[in-house]
This record gives structure tokens, C-alpha cells and sequence, in this order.
């Protein structure tokens, strides 16, 4: 039964501090399915990914937004979705979500997905705010410079993207792994790796930024610009090497920037979300959250919560969605955050750990207050 805690998180501002826009089209089944989760789509084994935690979450939490039963089959939910027309179900299912202020990476697929002020337009004139990709700066650079010019080309750029964004992202786990050099790069190394990627470039390959050194450059010049830094950990999709994902990898470069003022956001860090409460225990510029893994983990959703918040400083942790393509996301993350936080809360109460007082307290910081603090939104 819900309790007074639940109240207080179900009544909660939230700042979405890590998401990405929806595709504004009609989508296929196999569309649809291939953006419930991390796999690429649906296959003859898998057959179908509404047989997975977030597939049911969906049918129970969504469809009732779009007048639906609880247990409509995945079908009807579809044909009722096109019934209605994209734009409808997004405005249905992004709307009184209490949702104040969105965080958007665009920096992966930005010609499929809306852009941020659209984002927060069909939110209900939501604030929208983006965070820039490190990596995808990189790559828009390498294709207009040359060896000579490529470290001041580059800082440059980010320079002028600061002036739009409210932080930076980088996708290391993806390109190189999390166990970077602490060290910022020389800038002989910086020649040196950008010749060796103007090299592969020209041989025919994809201005892909993989280079730990140019990575560890941008991360370094993102630091010295101010903004906070974002890191993708864990859970990912099969590009992703997740042995390599581990946040404790992270731990020399945390050192490295903790008297820099920045602050560093860890991004979803499941399975590893224990390793990334410590890590926010004893580092005081580092934040974390549960983003993307509430989503897939569905009714585990309290559990995987709790066990960040175990060492986490309340201060130090964040909502987010990490939705991407699909409004429903959105829905479900929001949904399944103030239930889990809500239990969490619960929970010390009857432990007589904290009091009402002292849960609302709670819930407003992880729920908007600690990411206006970190991103300066009120600035």
C-alpha cells in the first residue's frame, strides 16, 4: 500500500538530466520493437520484444494513456498507436508526466530524432536544454582540418557549442572502454593520433572517433571549459564490450578531475550501479544514476534503485530517462523511477531512518534539485 513517501515521490518535480528526442514518424512493428531495447530488433529466436520486462511495461503503463486495456496484445497497442498519429501519442504520453526540464544528447541519429525544443513542445512547452557528444564534435572537425590545425580546430568547436549546451557527453565505453589514461594528452600525441586517424580516413574507413587519445583530448578540453561531463557506463547495446564498462575502471581519471570544479555524471551504470554509488560516496564531484536500466528492468525496478542509493549520497544521484526514439519510454521511466523511489522512501520510514520531512527532502533532490545544482539551470 502506498505510503506518505510514495506521495512525495509521485508528486515530485523531475529534470530529465539524460534523454534523446523521439522519432516524429510512423514506425513498423519491427520499428517499434527495435527501439523497446538495446537489441537491434527482434529475431527468430527472440521472435518478439514485447516479451521482455519494458515490452510489458509498456502494454500496462502506456496503453491506458492511449485507451487501452492493461493487457492489450502488442497488435492492438500498434494499430491503436496509428490510429492516433504520432504526434497525438507523443503529446498523450510525454504530457503530466511533472517533468520540468529536459537534458538531450544529440549526438546520435540528431537527422531521426526531434530536436530538443521540439522535445519539450510536445511536453507541454517543457524546458530543453542539450548536451553535446564529444565524440560526434570530433568527427564533424577531422573532415575539415588537417594535422596541423586539428587540436585548436577542435577546441574551438567545443568552445562554441558550450555557448548552446549545458554539458558534454562522451561515449568511450562504446569506442575504446573505460580505462582511459588519466593523463591530458601532449600535443604531439594529439598530432601524432589525429595523423594516424586522417591516415585511416583516407583508406575508405568512417570518421569514427575511437582514438583513446583524441578521446582522452576532448574529455580534458570539456573539463577545462566547465560544464559537466557525462559518461556512458554499463548497459549498452552489442557495440558495446561491457567487461570494459565497469565505472571503477574510471577511478584515475576521477581522481585526476576531482579539484577541477566539474562535475562528472555516470550515466545507467547497470550492472555495475553498486560500483557507481561508491564511487559517488567517495568522490564529491561524481553523480550517478539508473537511467535506461529502470526501463528494461521493469518490476525490479525498486531493487536496482535501492542498490545505488546504498552508498550513493541522496545529493549525488539524478533521474533520468535515457529515453530514446519512442515517447513511450518517457512514460515508463518516469512511471517505474516513482515507484522504485517511492519504496525506497517507504521503506526507511517504517525503519524510522527518516522522516516525512526528511523524505520529501530526499525525493526533491533526486527527483530536480541535485541536476539544477550540477547543471546550473537556474543560471
Amino acid at each position: 500500500m502506498s505510503g506518505p513517501a510514495h506521495s512525495a515521490a509521485d508528486a515530485q518535480e523531475l529534470i530529465d538530466h539524460h534523454c534523446h528526442g523521439i522519432v516524429p514518424g510512423r514506425l513498423s512493428r519491427t520499428e517499434f520493437e527495435a527501439l523497446l531495447t538495446e537489441a537491434d530488433g527482434p529475431g527468430p529466436f527472440t521472435m518478439s520484444l514485447f516479451e521482455t520486462q519494458i515490452g510489458y511495461a509498456v502494454r500496462s503503463i502506456c496503453g491506458p494513456v492511449l485507451g487501452l486495456a492493461p493487457d492489450a496484445r502488442p497488435e492492438d497497442y500498434l494499430s491503436r498507436r496509428d490510429d492516433m498519429g504520432p504526434g497525438a501519442v507523443a503529446e498523450a504520453l510525454l504530457s503530466d508526466l511533472g517533468i520540468t526540464a529536459f537534458c538531450v544528447d544529440t549526438g546520435f541519429q540528431p537527422d531521426r530524432l526531434t530536436p530538443p525544443d521540439r522535445l519539450g513542445a510536445l511536453a507541454g512547452g517543457v524546458a530543453a536544454y542539450e548536451i553535446t557528444r564529444l565524440e560526434a564534435v570530433a568527427e564533424s572537425v577531422i573532415g575539415r582540418t588537417d594535422v596541423a590545425s586539428f587540436a585548436d580546430a577542435l577546441r574551438a568547436e567545443l568552445e562554441q557549442r558550450r555557448s548552446r549546451s549545458v554539458g558534454f557527453k562522451s561515449v568511450a565505453a562504446y569506442r575504446c572502454g573505460l580505462d582511459l589514461d588519466p593523463e591530458r594528452p601532449s600535443e604531439a600525441e594529439l598530432r601524432d593520433a589525429a595523423g594516424a586517424w586522417l591516415q585511416h580516413i583516407g583508406a575508405g574507413a568512417a570518421p569514427r572517433c575511437a582514438d583513446p587519445v583524441i578521446i582522452r583530448a576532448l574529455i580534458w578540453a570539456a573539463v577545462d571549459l566547465g560544464l559537466p561531463v557525462q559518461f556512458h557506463v554499463g548497459y549498452g547495446d552489442a557495440d558495446v564490450d561491457l567487461n570494459r564498462c565497469d565505472p571503477l575502471l574510471l577511478t584515475p581519471l576521477l581522481r585526476a578531475t576531482a579539484g577541477s570544479g566539474v562535475p562528472i555524471m555516470l550515466l545507467h551504470n547497470y550492472p555495475f550501479h553498486r560500483n557507481a554509488g561508491f564511487l559517488a560516496q567517495v568522490f564529491d564531484h561524481v553523480f550517478v544514476d539508473v537511467g535506461l536500466a529502470l526501463n528494461n528492468v521493469g518490476a525490479r525496478a525498486p531493487v536496482v534503485l535501492a542498490e545505488i542509493l546504498e552508498l550513493a549520497p541522496f545529493t549525488s544521484v539524478l533521474f533520468s530517462s535515457d529515453a530514446f526514439g519512442l515517447p513511450e519510454l518517457y512514460r515508463v521511466a518516469v512511471t517505474l523511477f516513482r515507484r522504485a523511489l517511492g519504496d525506497f522512501l517507504d521503506g526507511g520510514l517504517r525503519a524510522g531512518l527518516w522522516t516525512v520531512a526528511d523524505a520529501e527532502r530526499i525525493a526533491g533532490m533526486i527527483g530536480a534539485s541535485n541536476a539544477r545544482r550540477a547543471y546550473r539551470l537556474d543560471g
